[in-house]
């Protein structure tokens, strides 16, 4: 196994761009919305399930965020209707137009940080630079689910 590295620190003289974007947002939320999963210390990344989820750019201006993903929402609708109507053309190109959202949203593609680091987007947390951090965390990266109702039990006839 190779040695583990370490996780780059942001440095807010180093990157203008990522830094002041950064200063704007709460690692913990992600543009402007509570995140229901835990955000890396350096707020690249997103868990679920030990698994390592790239962030948007956290420096696009928001109204063309608010675009982006209305267009990736629009996108994956596309891909639904293909499916359902069993048109193959239809889902390439409504595969093709989440990929360029999420191209466009920096979660995909080349990334939006220039530090040099290395991108761990869809690696298990557990074989990075994280795994001390996601090891660490106080509760699970699942988001707790909402306690169902309480049923009427049945009485046995």
């Amino acid at each position: 196994m190779p040695p583990a590295r370490s996780i780059p620190e942001l440095d807010p003289l180093e990157d203008t761009r990522e830094s002041a974007a950064l200063a704007q947002r709460d690692p913990a939320t992600t543009q402007g919305n509570a995140i229901k999963y835990p955000v890396t210390p350096d707020g690249r990344y997103f868990a679920v399930r030990g698994r390592l989820w790239r962030m948007s750019d956290p420096a696009l201006p928001e109204a063309r965020r608010r675009s982006l993903t209305s267009d990736l929402m629009a996108a994956r609708r596309a891909v639904a209707a293909a499916q359902r109507a069993n048109d193959a053309d239809a889902l390439a190109a409504a595969r093709a137009a989440v990929q360029a959202a999420k191209v466009a949203l920096g979660e995909r593609g080349p990334v939006w940080w220039n530090d040099g680091a290395q991108d761990y987007n869809r690696h298990m947390a557990k074989n990075t630079p994280y795994a001390e951090w996601h090891a660490g965390l106080e509760t699970p990266d699942i988001p707790e689910m909402p306690e169902a109702p309480e049923q009427p039990r049945r009485r046995k006839k």
